[in-house]
């Protein structure tokens, strides 16, 4: 869960589902990241509707990749293809790449059922603009009274302790 400096703006990245696990968002939007960068197989409006919020949340932009897959993409020697796949047209996963701004509005895509590149124009300037008026890791996140700790070090999945 680390942010990045590159020569375009701070990158931070969660995959999958983990976009939908709010402390892990949360330590993203803490370090200040202002392009946020979520692969996934996941798609469908709900999806689409997920990355919008993140982008208002964390007022930066997100840049969702998705996979689009039709059954004609399953290698013929796959077992049971045939049987689970019988229309070679058939799409398995409508893909929903999207561009998202700091406000939650999409500017390029959602690239729906079609492989393709989408191109927008980012501004990170507009993520601190976004910024002024909410920022969830600011002053509105009450540091006062609340604290994430994050652990950066492997974790042993159980502990075992004989008393």
């Amino acid at each position: 869960l680390r942010v990045v400096d590159t020569p375009v703006g701070r990158i931070g990245t969660l995959i999958c589902w983990e976009n939908y696990m709010p402390l892990a968002r949360y330590a993203l939007y803490a370090q200040g990241v202002e392009i946020y960068v979520a692969p996934t197989y996941d798609c469908g409006d709900g999806w689409v509707g997920t990355l919008g919020h993140i982008a208002r949340e964390g007022r930066c932009w997100v840049l969702g990749s998705g996979t689009v897959l039709r059954a004609s993409d399953v290698p013929d020697d796959f077992p049971s293809r045939g049987q689970l796949f019988p229309d070679p047209d058939e799409w398995i996963n409508d893909g929903d790449s999207v561009v998202i701004d700091p406000q939650g509005k999409p500017v390029a895509g959602p690239l729906r059922r079609e492989a393709g590149i989408l191109y927008a124009d980012i501004d990170v300037s507009r993520v601190a603009a976004a910024r002024r008026t909410l920022d969830v890791a600011g002053h509105y996140a009450r540091p006062d009274i609340f604290e994430l700790q994050v652990r950066r070090t492997p974790a042993m999945p159980a502990r075992f302790i004989d008393a």
